[in-house]
This record gives C-alpha cells, sequence and structure tokens, in this order.
C-alpha cells in the first residue's frame, strides 16, 4: 500500500489551519464539511469490503497478534512520518492521503488478527467498523457491539445505518484533523509526532481486535431476516477484562440497546 492509493481524494489548495478551526467552531458548511463528507464516504467504502488475510491459528496465536500489530504499527508509522515531512501548507495536502492510507492498514491488521484467532469466516462489517474506530468515537459505535461479560453481541447494520454512522465518524474525525495538522507545522519534529500518534493508533485497533475476537461473539438477527448464530468463546478469553455495567433501561436506545438486543437473539433461536 502506497500514499498514491488515495490520489482520488482531492483537498482544496486554500484548506488551511484558520480555515479548518473556524469553521469548526461556528458549524459553517465549507471545506471541512466537504472534507467530513469525503472521510464518512471513504469509511463505508472501507468497511464494505472486509480484507481477505493468509493469516491462520498457531500454537502461540497471542505472540502471532502482537507481530502482526508491530509490523502494522512500524508500517503506518513509516507512511504517516513520510507525508508530515513537507511543512506548511505543503504538508496540510498529505492529512486525508494519510489518513486513508492508515485506516487501510489498520483494516487488515484487523482481517489478519481474526485469521490470527480463527476468526475469519464470522468477520463482519460491523466488527471491522467497531474495532477501527471503537477507541476513538466510543458513543458512535455504543449500539454496534454491545460488551456483557465475556460476551460481545454484534449488532447487524442496515446499508442506511453504516452510512448514517460512517456520517457522523467523518465529522467528528474531521474535527480530530485540526489538532493533527498542527504537525505539518514543525519540520523534523512533526513528522516524528504525527509517526508516533500512528504507531499508537494502530496499537489501539489491535488491541480492540484482539479483546473482541476472544469473546463469544452474538450476531443478533439481521435486518433482512437473516438468522442470529454465535461464535464459542476462544480458550483464553477469561484473560479478556469484564465489560463496564450495561446501561440501565432508561439510557439504551429503543429496539438497540443489550436487553433489547438479547430478547431478539432468544426470540429468533426459538423459531
Amino acid at each position: 500500500m502506497t500514499p498514491r492509493d488515495s490520489r482520488s481524494i482531492r483537498i482544496p489548495s486554500t484548506w488551511s489551519l484558520s480555515r479548518l478551526e473556524s469553521s469548526a467552531d461556528d458549524g459553517a458548511p465549507g471545506v471541512p464539511g466537504r472534507v467530513g463528507e469525503t472521510l464518512g464516504d471513504a469509511i463505508v467504502a472501507l468497511v464494505s469490503r472486509v480484507p481477505s488475510t493468509v493469516e491462520a491459528p498457531t500454537d502461540d496465536p497471542a505472540a502471532q497478534v502482537q507481530r502482526l500489530a508491530r509490523q502494522a504499527g512500524r508500517r503506518a508509522a513509516m507512511i504517516s512520518g513520510g507525508l508530515a515531512l513537507p511543512p506548511g501548507p505543503l504538508g496540510l495536502l498529505t492529512l486525508l492521503p494519510d489518513l486513508i492510507a492508515i485506516w487501510r492498514i489498520q483494516a487488515q491488521l484487523v482481517a489478519d488478527i481474526a485469521g490470527a484467532r480463527g476468526r475469519s469466516g464470522s468477520l463482519t462489517r460491523e466488527q471491522m467498523l467497531y474495532c477501527l474506530f471503537r477507541h476513538a468515537a466510543s458513543q458512535v459505535l455504543r449500539d454496534v457491539v454491545v460488551r456483557t461479560g465475556q460476551r460481545a453481541i454484534v449488532h447487524r447494520l442496515t446499508v442506511g445505518a453504516i452510512q448514517s454512522i460512517a456520517s457522523r465518524l467523518g465529522v467528528q474525525v474531521s474535527r480530530q484533523l485540526i489538532a493533527k495538522s498542527a504537525g505539518r507545522w514543525v519540520p523534523g519534529l512533526g513528522a516524528a509526532a504525527v509517526a508516533a500518534y500512528a504507531w499508537w493508533d494502530t496499537e489501539r485497533v489491535a488491541r480492540t481486535a484482539d479483546e473482541l475476537f476472544l469473546r463469544e461473539l452474538v450476531i443478533d438477527p439481521g435486518p433482512d431476516g437473516e438468522p442470529a448464530w454465535a461464535v464459542p468463546a476462544l480458550a483464553s478469553a477469561a484473560s479478556v477484562p469484564a465489560a463496564p455495567a450495561a446501561a440501565s433501561a432508561a439510557d439504551e436506545v429503543p429496539g438497540r440497546g443489550p436487553a433489547a438486543l438479547v430478547r431478539r437473539l432468544r426470540r429468533a433461536t426459538s423459531r
């Protein structure tokens, strides 16, 4: 994967840090709005096609996962740090190609970890979306995967629901680019900081994916009538920390919270 993979993303040459800040503060449309829309479209395309993997379970899957995370982290750091080397406005032009290239590396990492844990056959776009963005936007994804003890209930989404979530993620990520763009103005040191952040971000994705794939996965009934099914927990699932207490019924979105998902699952499996 090279930065040229994202050459179709067009960024206006007039995009500046001051315009980003002012538009983010007052909600005015313009370049940031278009950037958020572009990122949302990129997220939909990213999760719509789950990458294939050649990884398979070994005698030591934990070491295998750590190796995969290190390799992906190094690749992400090299790409992100390299694209951050041009200073000033020229460096700002690399923000979106950098971000999308990192997402693709991380998506492949999630698929590879699923293969290492023997879960590649059950990897869905909802799991991919959760693994990639849960650490950065947990509230947006709160109902996509619901963790209860050693079990994770995966809520299958319609295309429209994925587009809606991706749009919200795109807006949130575009605002985060404001802070990240500051590193483009500091030659050398800024590139090192950007590379370190890409490594850290990739490690977080790996941790989220590994914790998810260790659990028992319950795939709830799909929006088009697909049956519910489950993937048993792995032997080392006891090492996964228990999830926080589930939200109360008053805090749940009607028909979307943990209790509602469990009720629908029971109805589907009792038929």
